[in-house]
């Protein structure tokens, strides 16, 4: 079930490419910040759950409300800070940036053991004489 991240994070991409390229859409300045930080939370949300594929505790119903959930809290969070004065946006960028690249490098991790063991079987096996199945004459 962890191709649920992963399909989310190409069908995104493909959706906003396709709608912002084809269509004279345009985001007003003010609002790019709150949308940037919902991105980052989102791109976080993303890694976790492919994190979570990885690990074999994957739950789809935990990843698409953790999804929607993070999404809105980090853009709802920035406004009223901002409302209030306070530059929560850094904050959260710093906090979701931190928590994206840990999640990159537990996956990269991941895949690198994973290719090293297969590496090590590999040389193992070619290194082992193989010995012969016919029967020993006198």
């Amino acid at each position: 079930m962890a191709w649920l991240p992963i399909l989310g994070l190409i069908g995104g991409f493909v959706v906003g490419l396709v709608v912002f390229s084809t269509g004279h859409w345009a985001i007003p300045g003010q609002y790019a910040p709150y949308l940037s930080l919902a991105t980052l939370a989102g791109l976080d949300t993303i890694f976790g759950g492919i994190r979570a594929g990885i690990e074999g505790r994957f739950e789809d119903d935990i990843f698409v409300s953790g999804f929607l959930l993070n999404t809105l809290l980090a853009a709802a969070l920035a406004y009223f800070g901002d409302l209030i004065g306070v530059d929560l946006i850094l904050a959260a960028v710093v906090a979701l940036g931190s928590r994206i690249f840990l999640n990159l490098s537990l996956i990269r991790r991941h895949y690198l053991t994973k290719l090293a063991l297969a590496r090590r079987k590999e040389t193992a096996t070619a290194a082992s004489p193989v010995e012969s199945q016919s029967p020993v004459q006198s």
